[in-house]
């Protein structure tokens, strides 16, 4: 059986959304306190760290729910050593 850390959950880390369009900073409560860039190409970029893959796919659920194209998802990292003492 391969070693596996216990304390980390599947699909947990930082992770990158670029969407197609401008979101303000508003929107930040939103998203659970992820940052968020509006960039000179017209998309935004949203990122944070999420505790496990459901919580990615709550994130996606939002993205889709504003309508906006989802252009990329890219995870920044899976270092525990990197993520936020209270989401371990």
């Amino acid at each position: 059986m391969p070693d596996v850390p216990t304390d980390r959950r599947e699909g947990s880390g930082r992770y990158q959304f670029r969407v197609k369009g401008h979101l303000t900073t508003r929107w930040t409560d939103w998203f659970d306190g992820f940052d968020i860039t509006p960039t000179a190409d017209g998309t935004s970029v949203i990122e944070g760290h999420v505790v496990d893959q459901a919580a990615l796919h709550g994130v996606l659920r939002k993205l889709a729910d504003l309508g906006l194209p989802l252009l990329s998802v890219t995870p920044i990292s899976t270092d525990p050593a990197e993520f936020p003492a209270d989401h371990k």
